[in-house]
């Protein structure tokens, strides 16, 4: 029984340190300390509702950034497909389809996504400690069974559109500060890799949840640009400062003049939060 319990946590430790290689983490006593360059620590979103403009986004900067985010808008548009094109490209994948669902749905549906082969993909925490578990599992047997990397399972903490008042009619006590660490703390407990937060809560999270959690942030708005319908946002420099280990960033270079401009202006701000 030991020897099979070792192996079986041998396999655990393995399966996530060549998942934090696909993500380009790099770590000195457990700590992150840098990845391998600025870029692999942004990921921009694919916020758009055709397979051209999205391939169009992934030619010209799939050499300059980490991973691209396709969330719901992208994904329900055009099916599976979309990550085998962008796969083709050689590019990284975040499928940002934020499951919340029972515990069998929820395992079964990270079964499928897991045979995607994209390099993170992420649950609701408020789904529950059962269902976040059960997606955890789900994720490392169907790696393990199809000889492939398990990707990074993170959990949504507290939407980036929602203030105290609308979170407060929701039906959550507290603060969207207070609400974040809790639900980090549960993922954590149920073996997830990381979450989703706001910059507003990374500071929080980190010192919450240790320096080997990774937190992705979304709700990142450069020097440059307007704040959109995002309501806890920073910049990149604030947002690296705080510890987040990967930025989403959508419209400030989706939708600029120039995006790969956009794209250098914001890499040289995640930069100076390391200053």
């Amino acid at each position: 029984m030991k020897k099979s319990r070792k192996k079986r946590l041998r396999k655990k430790l393995i399966q996530k340190r060549l998942a934090n290689k696909r993500l380009g983490i790099k770590r000195n006593k457990g700590k992150v300390i840098d990845m391998q360059s600025m870029k692999e620590r942004l990921i921009i979103a694919l916020d758009v509702d055709t397979a051209k403009e999205a391939m169009e986004l992934v030619r010209l900067l799939g050499s300059h950034v980490g991973m691209f985010k396709v969330g719901l808008q992208l994904f329900t548009a055009m099916g599976p497909g979309i990550i085998e094109m962008i796969h083709a490209h050689g590019s990284r994948i975040f499928l940002d389809l934020k499951l919340h669902d029972i515990p069998n749905t929820v395992a079964r549906t990270c079964r499928v996504l897991t045979g995607y082969g994209v390099d993170m993909f992420n649950v609701h925490a408020s789904g529950g400690f059962a269902m976040m578990q059960k997606a955890r599992e789900a994720v490392f047997e169907e790696a393990e069974k199809k000889g492939i990397i398990k990707p990074a399972l993170i959990a949504v903490t507290v939407l980036t559109s929602l203030d105290r008042d609308e979170l407060a009619e929701a039906g959550f006590a507290g603060t969207p500060e207070e609400t974040a660490v809790k639900l980090a703390l549960l993922a954590q407990r149920a073996g997830l890799d990381g979450v989703v937060s706001s910059p507003r809560e990374t500071g929080l999270i980190r010192d919450a949840c240790g320096s080997k959690f990774l937190i992705v942030t979304p709700g990142v708005r450069p020097a440059f640009s307007e704040s959109g319908d995002q309501k806890r946002t920073a910049t990149p420099r604030e947002a690296v400062a705080a510890g987040s280990s990967c930025l989403v960033i959508g419209r400030p270079v989706t939708a600029a003049a120039d995006p790969l401009e956009a794209v250098e202006k914001i890499i040289a701000e995640m930069e100076d939060g390391l200053c």
